[in-house]
């Protein structure tokens, strides 16, 4: 644990305990999406499908059917929007 100089020892149990209740929820998170993937039977990767729900989750669309028409859409390259940062 870091030490924390003019911080009461009070907060760095807060501190952990944000930090361990971060990480479950991402873990959580992860395996529902992994869930659905294989219920739904879709092809796109679990990074792709987390994007997907990142950009649709306040619109007023049915999650399925944005997976779903996602999913059938033709694939663009994988770096269409990417900077060639080393041009070898």
């Amino acid at each position: 644990m870091v030490a924390l100089t003019g911080i009461e020892p009070g907060y760095c149990i807060d501190c952990e305990n944000a930090v361990k209740t971060q990480i479950w929820i991402a873990v959580s998170v992860y395996v529902l999406v992994a869930i659905v993937r294989k219920r739904l039977g879709l092809e796109a990767s679990l990074y792709q499908i987390l994007q997907i729900l990142s950009v649709t989750l306040f619109e007023k669309v049915p999650i399925l059917q944005v997976l779903q028409a996602s999913d059938s859409q033709d694939d663009l390259p994988d770096n269409a929007n990417q900077l060639i940062l080393f041009d070898f």
